[in-house]
């Protein structure tokens, strides 16, 4: 259940980079984040072409809500931003940045289903084979690609 609060919050619509800032302003330790590196059928990857980013495709992720667990976190990113179901399976990597106060967890998952529906956030979604990715930030590549070698191991 969501708080008045966050209700508040979502309604004004601020920008993200302003969400940000707010929200580092209020928690002085580690935001908590969650990514997906997201498989279909074929074996390719989930991406999203996000409204507020440098680089427009990068991989699903967000933000926790309060005692909500990283796996069910990133569904309901996705959700919430996409209108498509996946399942976060299982925990790839967890990382630190300290210049910008996050913690990420990486799950594998695989895509269910769904009927896209754009957001304020995202304004497309593709599945993309390794040696098809557009341009994405170093780190997200990396991920990918570990994240392949361990879902084909299966």
């Amino acid at each position: 259940m969501t708080s008045p609060l966050a209700r508040l919050w979502r309604s004004l619509h601020f920008p993200a980079t302003l969400q940000l800032k707010v929200m580092r302003f209020f928690n002085d330790e580690f935001l908590v984040g969650v990514t997906g590196v997201i498989f279909n059928g074929k074996q390719q990857v989930l991406l999203l072409k996000h409204t507020y980013r440098e680089i427009e495709w990068s991989l699903p992720g967000g933000y926790l809500h309060a005692k909500e667990h990283p796996s069910e976190g990133l569904e309901r990113e996705v959700m919430e931003e996409t209108g498509l179901t996946i399942s976060a399976d299982k925990l790839l990597t967890v990382r630190t940045d300290r210049e910008t106060g996050r913690l990420d967890m990486c799950y594998i998952g695989v895509f269910i289903g769904g009927k896209f529906k754009k957001s304020r956030e995202v304004i497309g979604y593709q599945f993309y084979s390794f040696d098809t990715l557009p341009l994405l930030l170093p780190d997200q590549a990396l991920l990918i690609k570990e994240a392949l070698a361990k879902h084909i191991k299966k």
